[in-house]
């Protein structure tokens, strides 16, 4: 008679997990889960309804009534909302391109061991960043007022006629990127600042046998080697500039004849006027013009690169 062998019972079942085990799994997951919670509550969800809420007609009470692609519509023909992305390209242009060469060139002078005092400087070049915008743009039409400013009073010394800083179309937008120029420049000075520490010294002391210039080694070593970190910049300073709201808000309300209506501000007029829903369009247009301007740059710099 034939008999089979039973399996033992140790193989035959299955060892469950002790409860230090099940506790060690769970507890990234228990670290992340606030923070989970918060990017859904905050960022996931807000996205997704300002999303279904640009289709809709909707001032704050009440239903809101599907109106498709309306929204999109009427701002894609509206001249002032063409007139304020010009007016952010303006600001852009006055902007972006002065503060990176600006930083690159005083990132490289606060890098050098020969400066004296050097801690003094950078502490006094991230001074304006850190101090509140409001406080900074009421000195600023303090300064430019065109009949008690400080600055036209300097050019009555000198027997040159009065400027309109903030009231004329030509000066209102210099003026404006002044501004930010002077509040942000130290900011991004840091950002290059910490790029330039991870170069190699070694790659200067090279450039300095075969006789390259200072001059010749900025252009040749430090620029493509801080391509990343320019690269960096130049999309937050971006985002920053077609973002700009305060600044037109506190110095010129948008004036002279809309000259400094940016597109931040022109997104902020339907919020005063209760148009959600052409305000959620608005802002998903800029949303995706900011991120095609951002591969665009990452794309040419990344090809210098």
């Amino acid at each position: 008679m034939m008999t089979t062998a039973l399996p033992s019972a140790g193989r035959s079942l299955k060892r469950r997990p002790s409860a230090a085990k099940v506790r060690r799994r769970a507890a990234p997951y228990v670290f992340v889960a606030p923070f989970v919670a918060i990017f859904l509550a905050f960022s996931v969800y807000p996205l997704i309804f300002t999303a279904r809420l640009s289709f809709t007609n909707w001032r704050g009470t009440g239903a809101a009534e599907w109106i498709g692609l309306d929204n999109y519509t009427y701002l894609l023909t509206s001249p002032a909302f063409w007139s304020s992305l010009g007016n952010s390209g303006v600001l852009w242009l006055l902007i972006v391109p002065i503060q990176i060469a600006l930083a690159v060139v005083v990132a490289v002078l606060l890098n050098s061991a020969k400066l004296r005092m050097r801690g003094m400087f950078r502490v006094a070049f991230i001074v304006p960043f850190v101090t509140p915008l409001v406080a900074v743009a009421q000195i600023w039409v303090v300064l430019f007022d065109q009949q008690y400013g400080a600055i036209n009073a300097v050019l009555g010394i000198f027997g040159l006629p009065e400027i309109g800083w903030l009231t004329t179309s030509l000066w209102s937008k210099p003026t404006l990127a002044l501004l930010f120029l002077w509040k942000t420049t130290g900011f991004i000075i840091i950002i290059v600042l910490s790029g330039l520490q991870s170069i190699d010294n070694s790659l200067y002391e090279a450039a300095e046998l075969d006789g390259a210039s200072r001059l010749r080694q900025l252009w040749s070593i430090t620029v493509p080697l801080l391509m990343r970190t320019i690269m960096f910049a130049v999309v937050l300073q971006t985002l920053a500039v077609f973002q700009m709201f305060a600044e037109p808000f506190v110095v010129t309300q948008g004036g002279p004849y809309n000259s400094t209506t940016t597109a931040g501000y022109y997104l902020y007029n339907h919020i005063t006027r209760a148009d959600l829903g052409t305000g959620a369009a608005n802002s998903f247009l800029l949303v995706i013009l900011v991120m095609v301007l951002s591969l665009f740059f990452v794309r040419l710099l990344r090809a210098k690169d």
